[in-house]
């Protein structure tokens, strides 16, 4: 069985930045892309940053050219470098693996606030 235990949310200024991990253990074969999602308060889940096994890696517009996902997998670890945060950022954050094409796999997830 897979595990996806998360970790780096809090509060962060707006203009700030945070750096999310997420480490997988357990059958981790069976992981192909990992990906980043969040929910904010009255909104529907929607998808952050998503990175396959090579490094190939595409993100919402929203999020294009502040935030950076990347993958270590000898640590069988993803993380979300996220710059110029903005208070539309704040959310609850959720990691996921995806097998074979579809998130399969998911994180307990983690609060980010982004706040004055």
């Amino acid at each position: 069985q897979v595990q996806l235990v998360e970790s780096g949310g809090g509060l962060v200024q707006p203009g700030g930045s945070l750096r999310l991990s997420c480490a997988a253990s357990g059958s981790i074969f069976s992981i192909n892309a990992m990906g980043w999602y969040r929910q904010a308060p009255g909104k529907q889940r929607e998808l952050v940053a998503v990175i396959t096994r090579s490094g190939t890696a595409n993100y919402a517009d929203s999020v294009k050219g502040r935030f950076t996902i990347s993958r270590d997998n000898a640590k069988n670890t993803v993380y979300l470098q996220m710059n110029s945060l903005k208070p539309e950022d704040t959310a609850v954050y959720f990691c996921s693996g995806s097998y074979p094409y579809q998130p399969t796999y998911w994180g307990q997830g983690t609060q980010v606030t982004v706040s004055s």
